[in-house]
């Protein structure tokens, strides 16, 4: 099975470029973590939404890398940053562009 995940974070006013940084700085390493894709985009409509879409090849993958050093450096320098405001889903992938076949 390979795992989605789709979220949205808030940024305080000012901050979302700095938080994009962050979340894209440690990309490189998410692919020997199982991660297949990993897309960080910002709203057009919203200065302070910034979405990340990611295909991993399994739930407990991603649960994994949430454990690595490097992420949870990650997310503790960001997490002052937020409002606090997440939207989150998780899906089972069944194919696509760019994405491993099932």
């Amino acid at each position: 099975m390979t795992f989605g995940y789709n979220g949205s974070m808030r940024t305080k006013p000012g901050h979302r470029d700095e938080v994009l940084a962050i979340l894209l700085s440690g990309s490189e390493g998410l692919r020997a973590a199982g991660c297949h894709l990993y897309v960080v985009g910002v709203s057009d409509t919203d200065d302070q939404t910034i979405w990340v879409n990611e295909v991993w090849e399994s739930r407990e993958h991603h649960a994994a890398s949430l454990q690595l050093p490097a992420t949870r450096a990650a997310i503790a320098a960001a997490m002052p940053m937020l409002t606090g405001e997440f939207t989150s889903q998780e899906f089972t992938v069944r194919g696509g562009l760019g994405v491993p076949a099932v």
